[in-house]
């Protein structure tokens, strides 16, 4: 999961956008003047990326009030090239659109481009860049990294919270078969079974137990797992791409916004107040000498360093991550496949090949290349976290041919990435066949960027591919899968990341 400041655009609406105008036009004129960085010499030698036009103060940002600005993004590349700068109130972002130019970004020009610069929503929500994902790097990032790779999410980790995954499994499996024994010709929504059970994994890898209740103090009530779920998961995904207009106008941030301040820190006291009680009664067991293999345990002995806001967060955001973003890759794997019964049946066909009547284990996941093409493939068209979060240019660097001054913002579109013709034929169409090709390596986490590059590298890839890929193996093992009428009209997306605004709905027919 990744908080990206710029989609803080997404919620942008044209009144909002006017508002912004009438209040800051003639102030930010005068404080800060009307700059046109592209008429600028630069002494060393190279030009700026080109400037999407737009207007005086606001810049470009009544272009960018549609839902989805990565799309946005992506059509001005088709125009203005994979690198252009444009302008969001008083701050210059250069947008970059293709692997080439994000690679450069992310690791040969990554000490110059190593910090971040967020919303207010998300600095209020990470308590100021106090989660792995968005610290900027240093020697806190890489402790903290350390610490989730080693507790949690590296291969050694990953073998201890095998069990975990192999329940979740079991149990998914279990559902849809009572679900489709009881009402054969009812649609099943997958959503509403692998949700619950994600949450769960990522409960026991945090916390030691899937807590299904937990009384919360600050709150004088009892919450459920599914209460939890919305303070802890969905609530701060709402919150992220909250706008606050003073984003884009600092030099405006005097001025109240009062309905902003405090919808979003409602969000983060009710999301302290549960992780508190969770942390709580974890301690109760530990203090009884009940040990458990997970990531609070290792913290409270390993990580004595830290205060006990920063393991609040640190916890909160292994929770939040495990969450979100596999539901949404698996989420479209089994729309796409659904929808296409002859790629459904060369994958079923592969698994039947390797694993017969053994069902399958992640030990089996490196012989089967299709699978690994569906995953990658669904990465790549599905994006689903489509920005990487903004990165700050702290000194002077150079980008796609171009100079990048200190100050500027930079905007990775990894969708755009992945929509790109010149690398990706018929970019539009989900085919996975385009991965195996001989020049990818079928384990690679890589292809598609979905998980970052270079020191920035998501600690969760490995995690997320072998609960992915196992799970819609097992998927399409033990059922068929075809859309309920109408489904296949259901794109439209939610959010931070490109969750189905409308969770699938398919019937299953047991193989066996």
């Amino acid at each position: 999961m990744k908080m990206a400041a710029i989609l803080s655009l997404e919620e942008l609406s044209f009144g909002s956008a006017i508002t912004i105008v009438a209040v800051g036009v003639f102030t930010l004129w005068i404080v800060n003047g009307y700059v046109n960085t592209g008429h600028k010499k630069i002494s060393s030698g190279l030009r700026p990326p080109p400037e999407i036009p737009g207007l005086p103060v606001i810049g470009n940002l009544l272009q960018l009030k549609e839902k989805k600005p990565y799309k946005t993004f992506t059509k001005w590349a088709e125009k203005y090239g994979p690198i252009y700068s444009i302008r969001t109130g008083s701050t210059t972002l250069v947008v970059l659109n293709s692997n080439d130019v994000a690679k450069e970004a992310m690791v040969a020009r990554f000490s110059s481009i190593s910090t971040r610069k967020l919303s207010n929503a998300i600095k209020i929500l990470t308590c100021d860049k106090n989660i792995v994902a968005l610290t900027d790097y240093g020697e806190f990032h890489k402790m903290v990294k350390r610490h989730i790779l080693t507790s949690t999410l590296g291969p050694n980790a990953q073998k201890r919270h095998r069990i975990h995954r192999d329940t979740m499994m079991e149990n998914i499996s279990e559902q849809l078969h009572i679900y489709q024994k009881e009402d054969p010709f009812r649609a099943v929504n997958l959503r509403k079974i692998v949700q619950p059970e994600l949450f769960g994994v990522a409960l026991k890898q945090v916390l030691g137990n899937d807590v299904q209740s937990v009384y919360v103090e600050e709150l004088g009530t009892t919450l459920s797992k599914e209460e939890m779920f919305e303070i802890l998961v969905v609530n701060p995904m709402k919150g992220a791409i909250e706008v606050d207009w003073r984003d884009f106008f600092p030099y405006l941030r005097w001025i109240p916004n009062k309905s902003f301040e405090n919808n979003i820190q409602q969000m983060h006291h009710h999301r302290q107040a549960v992780m508190t009680a969770l942390i709580k009664e974890q301690k109760k067991r530990i203090s009884r000498g009940e040990e458990k293999v997970c990531y609070l345990d290792y913290l409270l002995s390993e990580a004595k360093t830290l205060s006990e806001q920063q393991m609040l967060m640190l916890l909160w955001e292994a929770l939040i991550e495990s969450s979100d973003t596999t539901l949404v890759t698996m989420e479209w794997v089994m729309y796409e496949l659904a929808k296409d019964p002859q790629q459904q049946d060369r994958l079923y066909q592969e698994i039947q090949t390797v694993c017969g009547n053994e069902k399958i284990v992640e030990e089996k996941l490196s012989q089967l290349p299709y699978l690994s093409a569906v995953f990658h493939e669904t990465l790549r068209k599905h994006s689903p976290a489509p920005m990487v979060p903004l990165r700050y240019v702290h000194e002077d660097t150079q980008l796609g041919g171009y100079h990048i001054p200190a100050g500027t913002e930079i905007a990775i579109n990894i969708f755009g990435c992945n929509m790109d013709e010149k690398v990706w034929k018929n970019p539009e169409k989900w085919h996975p066949e385009r991965f195996l090709d001989e020049k990818y390596d079928a384990m690679d986490l890589h292809k598609t960027m979905a998980f970052g590059a270079g020191k920035r590298l998501c600690a969760g890839a490995l995690q997320a591919m072998l609960i992915s890929c196992t799970t819609i193996g097992r998927l399409v093992q033990e059922f068929e899968w075809s859309l309920k009428d109408g489904e296949e009209e259901n794109v439209d997306t939610l959010g931070l990341t490109t969750h189905k605004l409308h969770p699938m709905q398919a019937f299953l027919k047991p193989r066996i």
